[in-house]
């Protein structure tokens, strides 16, 4: 049975359609394009256990599409999507079947992404791979921040649960990125990721001609003092539909700059460690989903036996 399905068939669910107003006017399961889901265009049967979601993102410097720059890392890759505003790709890296996805930027663009991923396809774990800004002390340019959680102050996810609900990263998925980052043996920080729509004025950055308002002077500031380590507009949406849908979700992002202490921009520095810890954290997870058999979680003492 698929994910969806077992949401869908949640009582609690069912009750709120029977009085829904256009429950018949709206189709079921979203839109199709020759017999696929619209808007990524995906072969969902071709979709790997784990899925990297990146953005076009000019400041990563990726020369390319960054799903056709994971592909080339995978054994065995093929293009499972094209639909002009997704390009999906398919492979295998040591034993794990991994999906890469790239779009836009920002949470409504993951949303859009993530609906095709989870309604269509049993995918367990959703991992958002990007660049971002530095707001946390000792947060240097070309360090990675492995997400803890994410201060949700974008506005997607509030339209599917109140703001109290927590953007928590997923335990397992922090523990395999920060074995793949020790494997690496690059700097990397642990904490908490800050996802806003606005990346200027909502940032703390100036916008057109210096724009500012006397809030906006604040936010940088805010962030620093509460420890939150770095800022992007991604994240929030990753984890919080990841666990609103029963999945596995969390962040890597390389860092390019840190307006609180003043370290310049550096296009793309640091990204390929982050490429390189994501994928060795996705093996992580495969072995570790191995290891638990039919266990609902892992813990160390799985591992022990194994060895």
């Amino acid at each position: 049975m698929r994910k969806s399905d077992e949401i869908r068939n949640k009582p609690s669910i069912q009750s709120i359609h029977k009085t829904y107003e256009y429950e018949n006017n709206i189709p079921p399961r979203g839109f199709f394009i020759n017999g696929r889901p619209a808007l990524t265009q995906i072969d969902p049967d071709k979709v790997g256990d784990y899925v990297i979601v990146l953005v076009r993102d000019a400041l990563c410097a990726y020369g390319e599409d960054p799903a056709k720059v994971v592909a080339d890392r995978l054994e065995r890759s093929e293009l499972i999507g094209q639909s002009g505003m997704f390009t999906s790709y398919s492979g295998w890296y040591k034993g794990a079947h991994i999906t890469a996805v790239s779009g836009g930027s920002g949470a409504p663009e993951m949303e859009l992404i993530l609906y095709d991923y989870m309604e269509f396809t049993n995918a367990s774990t959703f991992i958002r791979l990007g660049g971002s800004g530095g707001f946390g002390d000792g947060v240097n340019p070309g360090d990675l921040v492995i997400a803890s959680g994410a201060v949700r102050g974008e506005g997607m996810t509030r339209a599917y649960i109140d703001a109290g609900y927590p953007a928590a990263a997923h335990y397992e998925v922090v523990l395999a990125m920060v074995q793949a980052a020790e494997t690496v043996k690059h700097p990397y920080h642990v904490g908490v990721t800050v996802s806003c729509d606005s990346d200027y004025v909502g940032g703390g950055r100036p916008g057109v001609g210096g724009y500012l308002q006397p809030r906006n002077m604040e936010h940088a500031a805010v962030y620093n003092r509460a420890g939150c380590l770095n800022g992007d507009r991604e994240s929030s949406a990753i984890i919080t539909l990841s666990a609103l849908f029963g999945r596995r979700g969390g962040s890597v992002c390389s860092v390019s700059d840190n307006m609180c202490s003043g370290a310049r921009f550096t296009e793309g520095i640091g990204h390929n460690y982050a490429l390189d810890v994501v994928l060795e954290g996705c093996a992580n997870l495969h072995r570790m989903d191995t290891q638990k058999g039919e266990k609902s979680n892992w813990y160390p003492e799985l591992a022990e036996k194994e060895s």
